[in-house]
């Protein structure tokens, strides 16, 4: 849906570290949505949870604020994005637009839980 490709550092490393990456944001491969800054932290979560959150922003977007949790659940692993937008007169398009991809990304997540983690199968 979007491919988001590094500009710094390029290529990204093998695990987010605490800092900012700067990406070329592209949707369907095709149309360019311009630069994003990315900016990593690990919050503090409550004992067992893990957080990653990006508090990123663009020329389009002041506020891009993306945590995501982990945290136990029953004998699996509950998988929660919270977004919070500002976009200005965009927000409205923005966050619907953000509601679709998580949601498509959801889904994906999905698949490859179910077929084992066989990435080539996703």
């Amino acid at each position: 849906m979007v491919e988001i490709r590094p500009v710094r550092p390029d290529p990204f490393p093998e695990a987010w570290e605490v800092g900012d990456y700067i990406v070329n944001m592209v949707w369907r491969g095709v149309i360019p949505l311009g630069r994003q800054t990315i900016r990593i932290s690990y919050p503090e979560a409550p004992s067992g949870t893990k957080h990653l959150r990006d508090n990123g922003h663009s020329a389009m977007i002041r506020r891009w604020d993306h945590l995501i949790a982990l945290e136990p659940d029953g004998s699996g692993t509950r998988y929660t994005d919270r977004v919070a937008i500002d976009a200005g007169i965009l927000t409205l398009p923005v966050a619907r637009f953000a509601q679709s991809f998580y949601a498509h990304r959801q889904r994906r997540w999905q698949k490859l839980v179910e077929s084992g983690f066989a990435y080539e199968a996703g």
